[in-house]
């Protein structure tokens, strides 16, 4: 994953990406990859400390070697994981979850794999929850990919370091929330190797899915109420900067709206021709079909949304609010576990 570009969402920070079904061999390289990672973690040594970290609030310096890893925010729990290092505590999910326990498929199945205690849930549904995080006691805090305020950070760099993002809120790409966090824990080159395992795994996903390639697929939100307005992730929204890195196309619409500073930009409907050259448009909708499709008949019955290709041709892929919607904010787990599903559900109305 080149490039760095961002996140954070419409639908509060909530999603990210994809289904079961990997294959086989992808399970056995992130397999190999989590328990090497495990081995060389037990034997990082202080030597690696101090290390300072700068991000949007300074810098941040680890005397030593974390033994208690908390984090807050989006995935960034999965850096620690995916080197085989358990954090103490991390937020509970509450969109995408498919059996209500907090934790992502994803993220259950590496919990297992490394024979984990179950860790301090976070419940941080309303506000960072500052007395559950300095419960766990940690030595450190991962934030690289958060939304957190300056008054956020300054309180819990009362309660350990704390390792924030680097200059936007939820604007840190993948690769980014990898270099910080494993530089962080003391494991910055398993941290390098990690990203290069992952781009190996996304760019057989795209060679598996060659409509892709040529495409100009648009990561949009719609609200059923007004569609006066369309809402655009830009590019560098991780979920389209993903699809980006991947090797996607970007069309007309996010070259005009995609700015340094935002990763979601509300786009006139009056103007429906700036979505002319987008091949597919993904989107959030239900775990009901008949919804989705009921969603898609009102948007080609809407005067200005029917003179969109994309929509008139039903070239649009609803998202449920599931674990394969969740996976599509990519993360160090989530690509092993559903990237293959999620690439083609949305080349499928390409074909």
């Amino acid at each position: 994953m080149r490039t760095s570009r961002v996140l954070a969402g419409i639908l509060a920070a909530t999603l990210t990406v994809s289904l079961a079904a990997c294959s086989q061999d992808s399970s056995e390289t992130s397999s190999n990859s989590s328990s090497a990672a495990s081995s060389q973690s037990s034997d990082v040594s202080n030597e690696a400390f101090p290390v300072t970290i700068e991000h949007a609030f300074g810098e941040t310096t680890i005397e030593s070697k974390p033994e208690r890893i908390a984090t807050v925010g989006w995935s960034n729990h999965e850096v620690p994981l995916a080197l085989g290092v358990t954090p103490v505590g991390f937020e509970k999910v509450t969109w995408g979850d498919d059996d209500n326990n907090g934790i992502l498929p994803w993220v259950e199945e590496t919990l297992s794999k490394l024979g984990s205690d179950d860790p301090v849930l976070f419940d941080a549904t309303d506000s960072i929850p500052f007395e559950e995080i300095a419960n766990t006691a940690p030595d450190v805090i991962l934030a690289s990919y958060s939304g957190i305020t300056q008054e956020d950070y300054d309180q819990l760099s009362q309660i350990a370091p704390v390792v924030a993002y680097p200059e936007i809120a939820w604007g840190t790409s993948l690769d980014e929330m990898i270099e910080m966090n494993s530089k962080a824990i003391g494991l910055e080159q398993e941290g390098k190797d990690l990203i290069a395992d992952l781009d190996a795994e996304v760019a057989s996903a795209i060679d598996a899915n060659p409509e892709l390639k040529d495409a100009k697929p648009v990561f949009a939100f719609f609200d059923e109420s007004d569609f006066s307005q369309i809402g655009v992730y830009t590019s560098i929204d991780p979920r389209m900067s993903f699809l980006l890195d991947a090797g996607v196309q970007e069309a007309s619409v996010l070259k005009e709206h995609s700015s340094p500073d935002s990763f979601y930009e509300q786009v006139s409907a009056e103007n429906p021709e700036t979505f002319d050259d987008v091949d597919v448009i993904i989107t959030y909708g239900t775990e009901d079909d008949a919804a989705n499709a009921e969603l898609l008949s009102k948007m080609q019955a809407d005067p200005l949304l029917s003179r969109i290709p994309a929509i008139a041709e039903g070239k649009v892929v609803f998202l449920g609010a599931n674990p394969l919607a969740a996976s599509a904010n990519e993360s160090p787990l989530s690509i092993p576990w559903g990237i293959n599903e999620y690439f083609a559900k949305i080349a499928e109305p390409l074909k």
